[in-house]
């Protein structure tokens, strides 16, 4: 066989060793200059290409300062071409910040542009074109983002036919300059929603048009393709696609279906997973590629991943601590490449690929009967709380005796740089286990000062011996395990270490127990306990392959609900159970929607099963909530706190028409911005939100956690928001 290919992309742009954070963050704080940064950034794309080598194709321009889909929006002059890095980071950091929300069902962030029929377009910056000059070779393709994908994920009112017009021209105009360039790769990847009439439209009409200008290959991924967009596409004059054969389990039959439109056409086929750690099976990969080939009939076949590498850590070789009957199955982005190149070499005859997946260790350590049988015998009562929300809240009303417009926070407060390295030397044996838990102790009792003398009504201890809101549990939960160099990016600079679950998980002691009670002995407020969400833990983990998503989110919620007994008995009244992961764990069509939400909302009511003496809040932030109202309204969490500050009040025109008679705060702050809001800016958007909501369900909070804040930044922020809940009490 030697009629195949192998490309790869979408490698973490992380760096080696976190150097995209690093400079781009001391940029920030005026420790580096420009100059620095984008000298750090060309390393990156170096360092990208070189783990590219072995392949026959890869993309170049890649690499973003802070995210493609902003970089687009500069490109094609929505914003303003802008003379610093200065002016580009005021996008996303300054007082009026645009937007960020989760890209498809991931947990990474992307920045929303806004068009409307009244927006220009032109090509302001040819970004692919420089990179591609900068960075060429027979092996070098210029990287695109796709035209729907950009149109489908911005927000505004969109004229899709006057929008191809518009489009259609800029990607002309751009594409012409890249002729040179034997393909251009155009990432496009919302191509496998499902798509209205006038989508597409678009769709042909902009395909139709660009692929006669450059040789393009469009990359979609996440899902499968539905055949008759598939087939839009098939017959334009583009020169290959790349479809998802992990994740789109219907692109088999679609290629079956449409092989007479392939047979001059090149299949990029992902078959190596991109979004977990697995190993994939060398063999098994290396007979869908043959199969892929002969069923297609296409020109040729380049085998690729399935997804984007940018969802896994940079390599597992740095993963010292790791248990290695765990490690040796493991294959971070560096890995991934070398399971294309092995899958290559396997095709080419070479036999000693398959030992790949040789593992010498045993795994039976990681299954539990007793789990097993808890998920097993569950019944329906085990999914609903034993009173409804309207006798709930009578009883809370006597035991909290909160003050009308209750003001609180989301839970995390500033990590500063003393909390970071005491964790860092408790971790390394520095210290003793004692020494940090009174150092903890110490930041829970300052936490519990500040939100008395603040005014807070429902307090929280602060999260300072939380490093992350799932690392943590993860860290205490058997048959989950951490990293120590596993940093993936989430949005912006901002990194976080996905854990693992590996095994049957479940609790074996208390979690949050001491530090929250600890916290409640301090104070006569009411104080939450803050735990993390089965939906939002399996989310932000690398579930297992072996068992359903829903069995694994099942198992975590019999551990987070065993927690919640143990802080009912130890007389906390109010607890928190976030789940900023609900709608992005949703499946990207709408047709797979009712399976999912039906186990989500049942992990989230087992996890919350209290007694009904507590209030339970759970928490949301940057995702389209709007549309999934209903399903919000179905965890029947007592308080909801929610992000708006960003998103424009898209939510608040939802709950013009839906009845949400539960109580709920509206964030009303960006905590991703290092402004202080005013009391008058913060009060615009609880007017119009009180038009909508019953004043007696609202609460007054911040939009997100506040770990990443200064606390110069924070306390007078907290001061504002507490006097605006006094002159709405007035």
């Amino acid at each position: 066989m030697g009629n195949f290919k192998s490309y790869v992309y979408g490698f973490p742009r992380i760096g080696k060793d976190r150097e995209f954070k690093k400079f781009v963050e001391a940029y920030w704080a005026n420790k580096v200059s420009e100059d620095e940064v984008i000298s750090t950034l060309d390393r990156i794309q170096s360092d990208m290409i070189a783990n590219y080598s072995n392949m026959d194709f890869y993309p170049v321009g890649e690499i973003t300062a802070y995210d493609n889909i902003l970089d687009t929006a500069i490109i094609f002059g929505i914003y303003p071409k802008l003379s610093s890095l200065r002016d580009y980071y005021k996008l996303v950091r300054g007082e009026n910040s645009l937007e960020i929300t989760k890209w498809f069902n991931t947990n990474y962030h992307y920045v929303v542009p806004h068009i409307d029929e009244n927006t220009k377009f032109s090509l302001s910056w040819n970004k692919p074109l420089e990179y591609y000059n900068k960075y060429k070779s027979e092996k070098a393709i210029p990287f695109l983002v796709g035209p729907l994908t950009f149109v489908k994920l911005s927000k505004g009112n969109k004229d899709y036919k006057k929008l191809s017009k518009d489009i259609t021209k800029v990607y002309s105009e751009l594409s012409s300059t890249l002729k040179e360039a034997k393909f251009v790769h155009i990432d496009d990847p919302a191509l496998v929603y499902e798509l209205t009439d006038e989508e597409k439209e678009f769709v042909k009409e902009v395909y139709s048009e660009i692929s006669k200008i450059a040789n393009i290959i469009v990359i979609t991924y996440y899902d499968d393709v539905l055949e008759d967009i598939l087939e839009i596409l098939l017959k334009t004059d583009i020169m290959g696609i790349g479809l998802d054969f992990v994740r789109g389990k219907k692109n088999y039959e679609a290629i079956k279906n449409l092989k007479e439109l392939f047979k001059n056409k090149i299949l990029i086929a992902g078959l190596v997973d991109g979004k977990n750690i697995w190993k994939d099976s060398i063999v098994e990969v290396a007979e869908k590629v043959k199969k892929i080939l002969n069923e297609s009939e296409a020109k040729e076949v380049w085998i690729s991943n399935a997804a984007p590498l940018f969802h896994l850590p940079y390599t597992v070789e740095v993963e010292e601590k790791l248990d290695p009957s765990i490690k040796e199955r493991l294959a971070f982005a560096i890995e991934k490449i070398k399971e294309i190149n092995f899958v290559r070499a396997y095709l080419s005859g070479d036999e000693s690929a398959k030992k790949w997946n040789d593992y010498m260790y045993d795994n039976s350590w990681w299954f539990n009967k007793k789990v097993q049988e808890r998920v097993k015998n569950l019944k329906e009562e085990d999914f609903r709380r034993k009173s409804p929300y309207s006798e709930r809240v009578k009883l809370h009303k006597q035991i909290l005796n909160l003050p009308k417009f209750p003001t609180t926070t989301i839970g995390s407060f500033p990590q500063t740089e003393d909390v970071r390295q005491m964790r860092l030397k408790y971790k390394k044996g520095e210290i003793s286990k004692e020494e940090y838990q009174k150092f903890i102790r110490e930041k829970i009792s300052e936490a519990i000062r500040i939100q008395e003398e603040l005014g807070l009504d429902v307090l929280v201890h602060g999260e300072s011996e939380r490093s992350d809101m799932v690392e943590y549990f993860a860290e205490k939960l058997k048959g989950m395990t951490t990293t120590e160099h596993g940093w993936i990016l989430s949005y912006g600079t901002r990194v976080y270490r996905a854990p693992i679950i590996y095994g049957d998980v479940y609790r074996e002691e208390p979690l949050t127990v001491d530090e929250i009670v600890y916290a409640q002995s301090l104070t006569n407020k009411p104080v939450k306990g803050m735990l993390t969400g089965p939906i939002t833990i399996l989310s932000w983990s690398y579930p297992r392959t072996d068992i359903p998503e829903k069995e694994q989110a099942f198992q975590i919620a019999l551990a987070i609900l065993d927690e919640v007994k143990d802080l009912e008995k130890n007389g906390i009244k109010v607890i928190q159970i976030d789940e900023p992961a609900f709608r992005e764990k949703a499946p990207i069509k709408r047709r797979d929607w009712p399976e999912y939400f039906d186990w989500a909302i049942k992990a989230f009511r087992l996890a919350s099963n209290a007694s009904p003496e507590i209030q339970l809040h759970t928490h949301m932030c940057y995702s389209e909530f709007g549309e999934i109202i209903d399903r919000i309204y179905e965890l029947d969490a007592d308080v909801i706190s929610i992000e708006t500050s960003r998103s424009g009040g898209d939510l608040i025109e939802t709950l013009e028409k839906f009845n949400y008679d539960h109580q709920i705060g509206l964030g009303i702050y960006d905590v991703h911005s290092p402004e202080v809001p005013s009391v008058e800016k913060m009060k615009k958007v609880v007017e119009r939100s009180l038009k909508v909501i019953n004043p007696e369900n609202f609460w007054i909070n911040p939009d997100c956690g506040l770990k990443t804040r200064k606390w110069e930044e924070v306390i007078p922020s907290l001061k504002n928001m507490i006097q605006l809940a006094k002159e709405l009490r007035g």
